[in-house]
């Protein structure tokens, strides 16, 4: 089975996490799963950023980045944030190998907006160096930063990044681990499951937003290029990769209209 895993920064936020979720996904690798990490780290760059006293504004969810906030990212998402997960995976016997998408161009961005500064949308990836090391015995560790033919970095969207990058590799199941249980309803309920139209419809209505709309979005698009399992699981729940590699439940899985027809 061939899997990509999405980290939430929060979840990477501590030791003692970051420590927990390297073995549970170091245990996998080690069974058989041939893997890819990808990761964010936004409560990092936060921080990073506030005590050097530099402003962090959003627009619809997605962090302006200045050139001054772009150097940030290298710093934070490329540097400690990914040097630190992959430490944590050597000290479980992973073969871990930390990387951006700007090495061999694995993602390929394109400016979203003079507004956003160097935001980029995914626009495509090439996963023959992935490949390269999966097959060879290695675990890629990706930071959500991109490139463009230019040699221009980037800041792009973790889960954008994780539904375009789990296409390029073709990996069986799509798993974006964050800190909360599930996607919520409109009555506060987590959903087992739901489709891209419920989806849609959370976001439409304010149910849905920040990270959670980027989620489903990422999985809705992930969906339409035919990955065969979504999940959105709680990344804090002990045990968490077995479960959902096992298809046990765990947070909620992204299907199909056609599977609820076929269920109605």
């Amino acid at each position: 089975m061939k899997a990509l895993i999405k980290i939430g920064g929060t979840l990477l936020d501590s030791a003692e996490s970051r420590a927990r979720l390297a073995a549970e996904i170091a245990q996998a690798v080690a069974n058989g799963l041939r893997a890819v990490v990808v990761h964010g780290g936004g409560k990092q760059m936060t921080r990073y950023l506030a005590e050097r006293g530099v402003e962090t504004r959003f627009v619809n969810g997605l962090r302006v980045t200045t050139p001054e906030v772009l150097d940030a990212v290298l710093k934070v998402f490329a540097g400690s944030v990914n040097q630190e997960l992959v430490a944590a995976f050597v000290a479980c016997g992973a073969r871990a190998v930390g990387l951006t998408g700007m090495d061999a161009l694995l993602t390929e961005a394109r400016r979203m907006s003079d507004e956003l500064g160097s935001v980029g949308k995914p626009a495509q990836s090439d996963a023959r160096l992935l490949d390269l090391l999966i097959e060879n015995g290695y675990l890629p560790v990706v930071a959500c930063v991109a490139g463009d033919r230019q040699g221009r970095f980037y800041n792009v969207n973790a889960d954008q990044m994780a539904g375009i990058r789990r296409s390029a590799v073709r990996a069986d199941k799509l798993v974006f681990l964050t800190d909360v249980e599930g996607v919520r309803g409109r009555d506060n309920v987590i959903h087992s499951t739901i489709t891209p139209a419920e989806s849609r419809f959370l976001i439409d209505n304010g149910i849905a937003t920040g990270g959670m709309q980027a989620k489903l979005e990422a999985a809705a698009e992930a969906l339409y290029l035919g990955v065969g399992e979504i999940t959105i699981a709680p990344g804090a729940v002990d045990g968490v990769i077995s479960l959902v590699l096992s298809s046990n439940q765990a947070g909620t899985k992204l299907i199909a209209e056609v599977e609820v027809a076929d269920h109605g």
